[in-house]
């Protein structure tokens, strides 16, 4: 079955200053903008070339913004895991999104125990920064 993870859809209230903050902190491209929606994507999304089966299953999916009355009140039941690679500086990486509007949050994670963090976006959408990948 060609089927593919697509997207992930974000609820927030600034769709495009989340949409332009989750593009810079992956290092992504704004793919499309309109007043009801943003679509970042990773950069090797961009092409134009028609690529085929297998190489269209490999495209990893975008995240889309989409603008919501209600403000994020709860926990997230689904969010992103973020890991720098072994060459970056983890804590340095993890500074430098907290310097960009995110915060640390507490979800129950003992931080002398487990090897992440947690954090928010601008928003309250929490997500994790793991410990350093190859």
């Amino acid at each position: 079955m060609a089927m593919r993870w697509w997207t992930v859809v974000v609820d927030c209230h600034d769709l495009a200053a989340q949409a332009r903050w989750w593009a810079q902190t992956l290092d992504w491209e704004l793919a499309y903008e309109s007043p009801e929606e943003a679509v970042i994507v990773p950069p090797h999304a961009m092409t134009t070339t028609p690529a085929s089966v297998q190489e269209w299953l490999q495209v990893g999916p975008g995240l889309v913004f989409v603008q919501v009355p209600e403000r994020k009140t709860v926990k997230n039941r689904l969010h992103i895991d973020l890991a720098p690679h072994t060459t970056q500086d983890r804590d340095a990486e993890i500074q430098a999104l907290l310097d960009r509007g995110a915060t640390r949050v507490d979800v129950g994670q003992d931080d002398t125990e487990v090897t992440w963090a947690v954090l928010a976006d601008p928003e309250g959408n929490e997500f994790c920064v793991l410990s350093s990948r190859e």
